[in-house]
């Protein structure tokens, strides 16, 4: 439990950050394959939620990495959602509020 660990709960929290954020950044389906009609709010939930998912799959490795991997009940993930949705909030803010209140 030294410097690795930390380092590795930092990535994951500064992955997390990035990825809660990226669906409402852009309008590439998971950041990709262009489109020519903007993204609907549907969408934007599907890539979060595949982004979360990139998110456990990246932490259960690093776990691993460095020793046994605790087995995680339903709590876990629905605290996960709701850090997750925390966490992506400014970018709902930026796509959804801000933005409309500058074109009007």
């Amino acid at each position: 439990m030294g410097t690795t660990s930390s380092a590795s709960i930092g990535l994951v929290l500064l992955l997390a950050a990035v990825l809660a954020n990226l669906p409402f950044g852009n309008e590439r389906l998971f950041a990709f394959g262009p489109r020519k009609t903007p993204k609907s709010f549907a969408w934007r939930l599907l890539e979060l939620a595949v982004y979360a998912a990139a998110v456990v799959i990246v932490g259960r490795w690093l776990e691993g990495r460095s020793g046994q991997v605790a087995a995680q009940g339903w709590p876990f993930y629905a605290v996960l959602a709701c850090v997750f949705l925390t966490l992506g909030f400014p970018g709902f803010v930026w796509r959804y509020l801000r933005r409309r209140q500058a074109a009007a």
